[in-house]
């Protein structure tokens, strides 16, 4: 198998010290290549969003390394971390984060902007990524125009425009309906499918199941890493919202 796209080596987070101090990860190791898609379930407080936060280089690691494509996410430093979220790593938030100000195509464009691109270039990206997940005739609306799953399909649009080699997904259906949310999750298949690598955060075993493997965190450990029937871990224990 060729090397993984993200790779997580024996990578601890602390948070605090003394008497309020919290080991959100420990040890983890982690890897999600091209073309597959990582499902990452477990208990609230089991360290899943610390996980694609460090992952995303919004975070860095106690201990341990991050490597995206073979780089060292902390030795990249702040300026480093930042360029490489712009141009190689998408991250699909639990909440839409766009910009009330910026219309759908202004938001998908503005990673590629920021990162230098002229701004003409930077629109027709935009508008090929508002086009791969299905609501391009939106490109000129606000996102106070638009309903929820609207919104959450111009937030992936921004995660993937241009040539994002990693995508993150935070619960990225936790706001919308059934049938809203399998159609995201289709969107993200089809992008791994496409040759990125996916990480889905996910309370859901039937979402977990869009996933080549699930990963399972218990307590800031992993606790399997096959591709387990998300369910029978369920019932062992009842997975809540990730925090």
């Amino acid at each position: 198998m060729s090397a993984p796209v993200l790779h997580l080596d024996q990578v601890s987070r602390v948070h605090g010290e003394g008497a309020t101090q919290v080991q959100a990860l420990r040890g983890v190791s982690f890897r999600a290549h091209a073309g597959e898609l990582v499902a990452v379930m477990g208990p609230s407080g089991s360290g899943k969003s610390t996980l694609l936060t460090l992952a995303g280089g919004l975070d860095t690691p106690t201990s341990g390394r991050v490597l995206v494509e073979g780089e060292d996410l902390a030795a990249l430093g702040q300026d480093g971390r930042a360029r490489m979220r712009r141009t190689s790593v998408g991250y699909v938030f639990q909440g839409f984060n766009l910009i009330p100000a910026l219309t759908a195509a202004e938001n998908v464009a503005l990673p590629r902007e920021l990162d230098g691109e002229r701004s003409r270039a930077a629109r027709r990206a935009a508008m090929a990524a508002l086009e791969e997940v299905g609501i391009l005739d939106l490109a000129d609306r606000f996102p106070d125009e638009m309903s929820g799953g609207q919104q959450q399909r111009v937030a992936i649009a921004r995660a993937v425009v241009g040539e994002r080699r990693l995508v993150l997904a935070d619960e990225p259906t936790g706001a919308l309906d059934t049938d809203t949310g399998e159609e995201i999750l289709q969107l993200l298949r089809a992008r791994c499918d496409a040759g990125a690598a996916g990480v889905l955060v996910t309370h859901e075993a039937r979402h977990a199941a869009w996933a080549d493997r699930v990963v399972f965190l218990r307590d800031g450990v992993v606790v399997d890493e096959t591709g387990s029937d998300p369910v029978e871990h369920l019932l062992l224990e009842p997975a809540e919202p990730s925090r």
